[in-house]
């Protein structure tokens, strides 16, 4: 199954014919050349920068694990893979990255890594592609690989917008995630004509989420109560509700499996990437690594396709071709398509149903933009 899966997302590369030898045929068949593999020294260095030690060092690990899948599935031999270990200082990573001569840097995963390596990768005209979920973090330089609650919250208002919500209410944690979520709230709510009838924040605390749910009980005519914290608190919040209408979730709801065991939450909605092809992921590095990845590992395993596909047009030596990340029909992978607007990526998204069991989709995503 090597390349399998990197063939069907990314069609890394095409098949030529040539023209038929004119003349008389040879009398023993010409066997063509095994063509030799590129020399470590003139293969273009792709940095990966991840926690691999410290708190988040089991995220770190299966993100830099299927980024090295990635590559051996690509088939690709121009490209050079290192891992450095952002546990000890992002900015010295980067740093030593750029000085063993990558031309480019996947990661980090934290937003105030990114703040810290963006700076430094610019004064060296490296382009970032980056693991965090924090749009804010984005600039000329850095490009946001992962999954926002910005596009989440979006994706599911306009879809309950459609079948028939308009009266909302938002039960939020006071943080930076919080407020993207907030702000993508207010927006789709009014894009959508609709009205937000209340909107809570909480800090991390059990007496303060039960005001805050206390507070959304006390109105009426709610139609819909979007949650927008982890599938954890989801759990906590659901059964509290006293509302009848709809809950929405967001893209974090997707690491949790069990959501339907809490029968509060059987038939809210979430949006997030599609699945299917992350199963056959999962498998492969289970197969490989002994373990299941991290839902975030999707993340390592397409930047590493995406600078795989665009090695083609990658000269040996120079710099990455930055250029071409602004394509505007987009990449595929793991996590379905994608294409870079602001410097965010922009995702194809499904809508799901908290089921019993698990989740059904309710709407696919799109595959084209």
């Amino acid at each position: 199954m090597k390349g399998a899966l990197a063939a069907a997302v990314l069609a890394l590369g095409a098949c030529t014919t040539s023209p038929a030898p004119r003349g008389p045929a040879p009398s023993e068949p010409a066997t063509a050349p095994t063509p030799a593999p590129t020399p470590v020294a003139e293969r273009n260095g792709v940095a990966v920068l991840v926690p691999l030690t410290g708190d988040n060092q089991a995220v770190g690990n299966s993100i830099a694990n299927a980024a090295k899948m990635a590559l051996l599935d690509s088939e690709v031999d121009t490209l050079r893979l290192t891992i450095y270990d952002t546990a000890g200082g992002a900015e010295a990573a980067a740093r030593q990255a750029l000085a063993e001569g990558n031309k480019l840097i996947l990661g980090p995963l934290l937003s105030e890594n990114v703040r810290a390596v963006g700076p430094i990768a610019a004064a060296a005209d490296v382009p970032v592609i980056a693991f965090s979920n924090d749009e804010g973090v984005a600039d000329d330089n850095v490009y946001i690989m992962g999954f926002t609650p910005t596009q989440s919250i979006a994706r599911s208002v306009a879809f309950a917008a459609d079948n028939g919500v308009s009266t909302f209410a938002g039960l939020i944690p006071n943080s930076l995630y919080g407020q993207r979520a907030i702000n993508s709230l207010i927006v789709s709510v009014e894009d959508h004509d609709g009205r937000l009838a209340a909107l809570e924040t909480y800090e991390r605390s059990r007496s303060a989420l039960e005001a805050a749910i206390g507070k959304i009980n006390a109105r009426d005519g709610i139609d819909a109560v979007v949650i927008g914290d982890g599938g954890q608190i989801a759990k906590l919040v659901a059964p509290r509700l006293t509302h009848g209408g709809w809950k929405i979730g967001n893209e974090l709801w997707a690491a949790e499996r069990d959501l339907g065991q809490t029968a509060a939450l059987r038939g809210a909605i979430y949006s997030a990437v599609p699945d299917g092809r992350f199963q056959t992921m999962s498998n492969r590095y289970r197969s490989r690594y002994g373990n299941a990845p991290y839902r975030l590992s999707s993340l390592g395993y397409d930047a590493v396709l995406l600078a795989a596909r665009l090695s083609r047009d990658w000269e040996s030596g120079g710099d990455f071709p930055t250029r071409l990340l602004r394509a505007d029909d987009g990449f595929g992978g793991v996590d379905g398509i994608f294409r870079f607007e602001d410097n965010v990526a922009i995702r194809a998204l499904e809508v799901r149903r908290v089921t019993p069991g698990g989740t059904e989709i309710l709407d696919p995503a799109a595959r084209a933009f």
